[in-house]
């Protein structure tokens, strides 16, 4: 009963504890356990608050028990990740640099949401150094490991919230995304993940990546991200940028409706990204996919939209690095010397960026944003690749570019945070070596609701399967 609960889908988990079938300590105590068993093999923890993780258990009980849920997240165990703030709990943004002391007396706008929501906190998930890259380890934290293959990374830089998530550490996870670190982990490791329109997810404090940056769900289903998005996605007074209308939008509306009629373009490759680049059992699972659309009833055609020699690589390269490098100007030279030697050399890397280098980047991501907002003049999604590779070995920091200061081996992922549109990833197959691959679905600006829907659609047909190493208890 234990593994069972700590592997059912939040949703499910809610109508148990409505039911009185099951209860929110014994949800609580079942992901504990699954820490105990799982996070010294997969190092996917930063901190466990098994302590608070029960308190709030017994007070999710007790309001379930009066009839008086907070709403479908109460009581449902939860795990956010280390870059994200939580109030009693270390966020320490995998860096050593920043000392376990605190006062840790702030929650981010998507946390204070889960709290309010009675969301059961269990502790925070690794991350590389202030998610400088797409894989998950660090100086302070170790090697965080895949569940389908512990000797391959998990991706980043929300790898810990997904290694956790697909073995039932949490019925839910928080993640941040400023090139694909939502979309990168879940695909590699089995998962829903959705990184929604900018701005729809407030984000506070800012990140170090600004406009780049965005909050979003890691789920086992897309009913669970839907449900995530219902608590998460309101406005707060604390970023600016926050849509101060979204706290009427129901995700779940319309979630079952498919994507008959719809219009979907399919892009192997974007427009830009080289065909020797994109591993061929992705293409060919990812090809599937598109046909699967079409079995659904959306019209489906190959289309690519004609980006006029921009290359969206080279655009957030420019933004990634140089953003490090004010960063880093803030922390003294002693303090640097803590830090990954990656996240140094990138940052090295931006301070040589001169200052019409940086103002071009600006003006090319808006001419991006502009190309892709014709191009869904005529298409309602569109369909790539969400990694052009499955997982590779732990260790590595990047699939190729060496040193990791080249974030372009994940072009599908960083276009759309380059261009503000909402982009969820979910798994479509698997490699001959039994590694997931993942399809990613990309809508118009704040067409976020439908991309869920057609993820849902394609879920129906192919539902999420967790790794072997999840069926132990």
């Amino acid at each position: 009963m234990a593994a069972d609960l700590a592997m059912m889908p939040a949703h499910a988990l809610a109508r148990l504890f409505k039911k009185g079938k099951a209860s929110p300590v014994e949800a609580a105590k079942a992901a504990l356990a699954r820490i105990a068993s799982f996070n010294p093999v997969l190092n996917c923890m930063q901190h466990v608050d098994a302590d608070g993780a029960l308190a709030q258990a017994k007070a999710s009980e007790k309001r379930w028990a009066k009839g008086k849920p907070l709403g479908p997240l109460d009581g449902v165990p939860t795990t956010i990740k280390d870059m994200i703030q939580t109030s009693g709990m270390p966020t320490r943004m995998g860096s050593a640099a920043i000392g376990p002391e605190g006062p840790w007396e702030i929650d981010a706008p998507v946390t204070a949401r889960l709290r309010q929501a009675g969301a059961v906190l269990l502790g925070k998930t690794t991350s590389p150094e202030y998610g400088w890259k797409g894989v998950t380890d660090s100086k302070l934290y170790g090697i965080t490991r895949n569940p389908w293959d512990i000797h391959k990374t998990p991706g980043g830089s929300s790898g810990g919230g997904t290694a956790a998530e697909a073995v039932g550490i949490g019925n839910l996870a928080m993640g941040t995304d400023g090139a694909g670190s939502v979309r990168i982990p879940c695909s590699f490791t089995g998962l829903f993940g959705l990184k929604p329109t900018f701005a729809r997810v407030p984000l506070y404090p800012p990140s170090a990546q600004g406009t780049l940056s965005n909050a979003g769900p890691m789920t086992r289903t897309v009913r669970d991200a839907a449900l995530m998005m219902n608590v998460i996605a309101r406005p707060d007074v604390r970023d600016w940028y926050a849509i101060p209308t979204d706290d009427s939008e129901d995700y779940l509306k319309g979630l079952e409706k498919g994507v008959k009629g719809m219009r979907i373009a399919y892009s192997s490759d974007l427009g830009f990204v080289e065909k020797d680049k994109i591993d061929p059992e992705v293409a060919k699972s990812v090809a599937n996919a598109a046909r699967m659309f079409k079995k659904l009833g959306a019209k489906v055609v190959e289309a690519s939209p004609k980006l006029g020699g921009l290359d969206p690589r080279d655009i957030e390269n420019v933004h990634w690095t140089s953003n490090f490098s004010v960063m880093l100007k803030s922390f003294p030279p002693e303090k640097q010397a803590l830090m990954d030697p990656g996240l140094l050399r990138a940052a090295e890397h931006g301070s040589r960026h001169s200052l019409e280098a940086y103002i071009r980047a600006g003006h090319q991501r808006v001419q991006l944003g502009v190309i892709f907002n014709h191009f869904f003049e005529d298409y309602d999604l569109l369909l790539t690749p969400t990694m052009p590779m499955p997982t590779f070995n732990v260790g590595e920091p990047a699939a190729w570019g060496g040193d990791g200061l080249d974030i372009g081996w994940t072009p599908f992922t960083l276009t759309f945070n380059l261009t503000r549109h909402p982009a969820a990833t979910i798994p479509c197959g698997t490699t001959k070596a039994g590694l997931p691959i993942g399809l990613q679905i990309v809508g118009p600006l704040y067409a976020d609701a439908r991309v869920l829907r057609a993820a849902h659609a394609f879920e129906e047909e192919m539902p999420i399967a967790p790794p072997p190493m999840a069926a132990r208890s």
